[in-house]
C-alpha cells in the first residue's frame, strides 16, 4: 500500500497543516492505539443500536436477502461455459463456479465449483475476498485471478488453470499491490504494478507498464511505457473484437484526462484525440466519447457525443468521424454494448433508459430503436461479442424486482431467464419524479418512493440519498434492503440526481467541478427544502445517507445546513479535504475537487471541507459514521478524525469501523448485513414519529 509522498512547497504546506491537527495520529491505519480508539467507539455504537427494537430484525432480514438462493446468479461467458461468483450462508467468502447455458436456463441450475474461496482461505490462513478474473481470449483455459486480503483495492494476482482447477505454480503471479495485468497472448502479458522505488504515482498507482514473457521472472519484465509521478496511473488494456486484436496503454494524467497509446507494429503510437475523451475499439473501428466540445474536420462536436472512425483511416490522418450519438438538454449517453456486428447505445432520457441499435452498412451507420420495456432502468451487455449478436438485458426500478433476459438482434422476443422474487411488499407504493429549482435556478430532478395518497403532514420518516460526483448516475433500481428495512416499514425514500453526477451527461458533471463544487451541495439542499416545503417530511424526520464522495456530501450537509436534518449516515467518507490528496488514492481526485496545496484552490475547498468547518457552538443532528480499516482507497482517517473532533467539541455522534471490508465497507454478507442493520436502526431511532 502506498501513501503519496510530495516534495517541495507542497510537502512543507502539508507538514505545517498536519502539525496543528491533534487527531493526526488517527491516520496511522493499523496503529494499535488507533485501532483501540476505533474498537472503543464501535462498542458504544453497537451496545446502543443492537439493544433497540429495530436492529435484530433488520439485520436478520438483510442477511436473508443477501444469502437468498433466489438471487439472480449473473454470469459471464468464458469459452463454452457460463461462470458466476456466488456467496451465501454456506459459502461466506464465496465460490467461483460454472455451468452450461442449457443448465443455466433452468430454475435450479447444477453448478460445478471451479474455485472455493472458503477452502482456499482456510488452507492459506488468509481472509481472501474475490476481485475477479481475466481469462485468456479464445483458449479460455488460463485466467488471471485477483484476490484481496480483507477487501482492499490491493490484490494478489495468480494464474489459474481452469481445466485443472488449480493455480499455476510457475505462472504469471504478481505479489500484493494495486496492479493491472492483462493477457497479450498465451505467453505474454502486460503488467503495471509496484515494482520498486519510484514506480508509483503520487496517487499510489503504477506509472510503469512492462511486457512480461512466460518463463521469466517478473523482475526481468521489459518496460514499455512510463508515465509521470504526478499522473494518476498508467495501465494496459487489451481488446479482442471479432478477430481484431488491439493492445493499448492508457496514461491517466488526471481523473478526467489522459493519453491513449495504440500498438502499431512494434511501437505504441499516441492517438491524437482530446485528452478528456474516452477512446475504445470495436472490430476495426475506434470510438471517441467526448467530455467537451471538439472542433475537428470542419465540425464542432459537442461534449457527450459519441464518434466513430476506422482505425486505419485515423492512423492515415483522416478525421472524417461519423456521429453515433448526440446528447440533448435532458438526454445523455449512459453506456455502449459491443456485440459481434452492432453496437447498442443506452441513452438516459430524463433519467429513464432508451436503447438503440447502431450498425455499419456500406460505410455508413444506421440507428434503430430497440424494443425494450419503457420503464425504469435498463442494462445491456454482450453475451459473446466474438461470435454472435446475443445480449443480456436487465430491467429494474424501485418497486419491480430485477428481471434478466437473453436476447439476440433480429429475434422476435427476448427470453426471460431469471427474476428476483419480491423481497418486500410493494403494494400501495408509488414512484414519482419531481424537480426543484436550485439556488442558481437550475432544475434538479429527484425520485420519491412512498405510499400512494401520502398524507402531506410533514411527519413521514424520510431517507434522502445522494452522491453527486465523478459523473456517476443514480438510477432507479430494485434495492431489496431499502425496500425491506425502510419502505415496507412506512418510510419515504428519495434519490437525488444532483449535479456532479452523470445523469445529463458531461455538462451535468462539470457544472460542479472544483471551484463550482458548492452547486452539488446547493442542489441537495434544494431537494431537502422541497421535501419539507411539500410537507412530505420535516427536518426532525428527514435523514440523509451517502458514501465515499457521498460521504463528503453528508459531511457538508452536516456542517452547512444542520437545521435541515434529523439524522445523518456518513459512510466511508472523505471529510478532511485539507489533507485528502496526501492520503492513499486521494491525489487521483484532484481533477474533481482541486488541489488543497494550491492556496487559490484551497480557498474554495476550505469553504466546504467538513473537518475544518465543525464548530463547537453549533447544534448538529446526530450522525453515524461508518468506515473500514481495510479501505485502501478512502482513508479511514477521515471518519476517525471527524468523529474525534466532534467528540472533543461535545457533539453527539456514533461511530463504527469495520476492521475488514475495503472501500465497500464489508468483506462478506454477514458484515454487510451488520453494517446495514446499524444504519437503519440508527435512522429509525432518530426519525420515527413518537408513538
Amino acid at each position: 500500500m502506498a501513501v503519496s509522498v510530495l516534495g517541495g512547497a507542497a510537502a512543507a504546506m502539508a507538514a505545517d497543516n498536519a502539525a496543528d491537527d491533534p487527531n493526526l495520529w488517527l491516520e496511522a491505519v493499523d496503529d494499535p492505539k488507533a485501532l483501540d480508539w476505533a474498537r472503543a467507539r464501535n462498542a458504544i455504537s453497537t451496545r446502543e443500536l443492537e439493544a433497540g427494537p429495530d436492529f435484530a430484525p433488520i439485520r436478520s432480514r438483510l442477511l436473508t436477502i443477501l444469502d437468498s438462493e433466489a438471487r439472480i446468479p449473473y454470469v459471464s461467458k468464458i469459452g463454452d461455459r457460463y461462470y458466476n461468483f456466488w456467496r451465501d450462508a454456506k459459502q461466506v467468502r464465496g465460490v467461483w463456479r460454472r455451468t452450461t447455458f442449457h443448465e443455466y436456463a433452468k430454475a435450479e441450475p447444477v453448478w460445478e465449483t471451479v474455485l472455493d474461496l472458503d477452502a482456499l482461505a482456510a488452507s492459506e490462513h488468509e481472509n481472501w475476498v474475490w476481485k475477479g478474473a481475466d481469462c485468456l481470449f479464445l483458449d479460455y483455459d488460463r485466467c488471471l485471478v485477483q484476490l484481496s486480503r480483507g477487501g482492499g483495492d490491493a490484490v494478489v494476482i495468480r494464474e489459474f488453470d481452469i481445466a485443472e482447477k488449480a493455480f499455476v505454480a510457475d505462472g504469471f503471479n504478481v505479489p500484493e499491490a494495486k496492479s493491472e495485468v492483462v493477457w497479450a497472448d498465451r505467453n505474454r502479458v502486460y503488467v503495471a504494478t509496484d515494482s520498486g522505488p519510484d514506480t508509483l504515482t503520487d496517487s499510489g498507482y503504477p506509472r510503469l507498464v512492462h511486457e512480461w514473457l512466460r518463463g521469466t521472472p517478473l523482475s526481468e519484465a521489459v518496460p514499455v511505457f512510463a508515465g509521470a509521478r504526478d499522473d494518476v496511473a498508467s495501465g494496459p488494456v487489451v481488446i479482442d473484437s471479432a478477430g481484431y486484436h488491439h493492445e493499448v496503454i492508457r496514461r491517466t494524467t488526471t481523473f478526467y484526462s489522459g493519453e491513449n497509446w495504440l500498438k502499431v507494429g512494434d511501437e505504441f503510437q499516441l492517438l491524437n484525440v482530446p485528452d478528456d475523451a474516452e477512446v475504445d475499439f470495436w472490430r476495426n473501428q475506434m470510438t471517441v466519447e467526448l467530455r467537451s466540445d471538439w472542433a475537428i474536420g470542419g465540425t464542432v462536436h459537442p461534449g457527450g457525443a459519441l464518434l466513430v472512425i476506422g482505425i486505419a483511416d485515423f492512423l492515415d490522418g483522416q478525421r472524417d468521424f461519423q456521429v453515433l450519438y448526440t446528447p440533448g438538454p435532458r438526454k445523455s449517453l449512459s453506456s455502449v454494448a459491443k456485440l459481434h456486428t452492432a453496437l447498442i447505445v443506452n441513452e438516459l432520457d430524463k433519467v429513464s433508459s432508451r436503447l438503440y441499435v447502431l450498425k455499419p452498412s456500406a460505410g455508413r451507420w444506421t440507428r434503430t430503436p430497440l424494443d425494450a420495456p419503457a420503464f425504469g432502468a435498463l442494462g445491456v451487455s454482450a453475451v459473446d461479442d466474438d461470435s454472435n449478436d446475443d445480449y443480456w438485458l436487465t430491467v429494474t426500478d424501485f418497486l419491480t424486482p430485477t428481471t434478466l433476459y437473453r436476447a439476440s438482434l433480429g429475434a422476435a422476443k427476448p427470453e426471460r431467464l431469471k427474476a428476483l422474487p419480491a423481497y418486500f411488499n410493494a403494494d400501495g407504493l408509488e414512484i414519482v419524479q419531481h424537480e426543484v429549482k436550485s439556488k442558481d435556478g437550475t432544475r434538479v430532478p429527484y425520485f420519491q418512493v412512498s405510499r400512494k395518497g401520502l398524507k402531506l403532514d410533514g411527519g413521514h420518516p424520510t431517507l434522502l440519498y445522494g452522491y453527486g460526483g465523478f459523473e456517476v448516475s443514480l438510477l432507479p433500481n430494485y434495492n431489496a434492503g431499502v425496500g425491506a428495512a425502510w419502505l415496507e416499514k412506512g418510510g419515504v425514500y428519495v434519490l437525488a440526481n444532483i449535479r456532479g453526477g452523470g445523469e445529463f451527461g458531461p455538462d451535468w458533471h462539470q457544472a460542479a467541478l472544483k471551484a463550482n463544487r458548492q452547486r452539488a451541495y446547493d442542489d441537495f439542499i434544494a431537494i431537502a427544502e422541497d421535501l419539507t416545503r411539500r410537507k412530505v417530511t420535516s427536518p426532525k424526520h428527514l435523514g440523509i445517507q451517502g458514501g465515499s464522495n457521498g460521504g463528503l456530501l453528508m459531511g457538508v450537509m452536516l456542517t452547512q445546513r444542520p437545521e435541515l436534518f434529523g439524522a445523518v449516515v456518513c459512510q466511508v467518507p472523505l471529510l478532511d479535504m485539507r489533507r485528502y490528496s496526501h492520503l492513499l488514492a486521494g491525489a487521483s481526485w484532484m481533477g474533481e475537487y482541486g488541489n488543497p496545496d494550491v492556496p487559490e484552490e484551497w480557498n474554495w475547498i476550505a469553504k466546504y471541507s467538513p473537518y475544518q468547518n465543525l464548530k463547537a457552538d453549533a447544534k448538529y443532528p446526530r450522525v453515524l459514521f461508518t468506515t473500514s480499516t481495510r479501505d485502501d482507497r478512502v482513508h479511514p482517517g477521515h471518519a476517525r478524525k471527524m468523529a474525534a473532533r466532534m467528540e472533543s467539541q461535545g457533539h453527539d455522534f456514533l461511530y463504527y469501523e469495520n476492521i475488514e471490508g475495503g472501500h465497500g465497507g464489508a468483506a462478506n454478507n454477514p458484515q454487510t448485513a451488520l453494517m446495514g442493520g446499524l444504519a437503519y436502526a440508527f435512522l429509525w431511532k432518530q426519525l420515527r414519529k413518537p408513538s
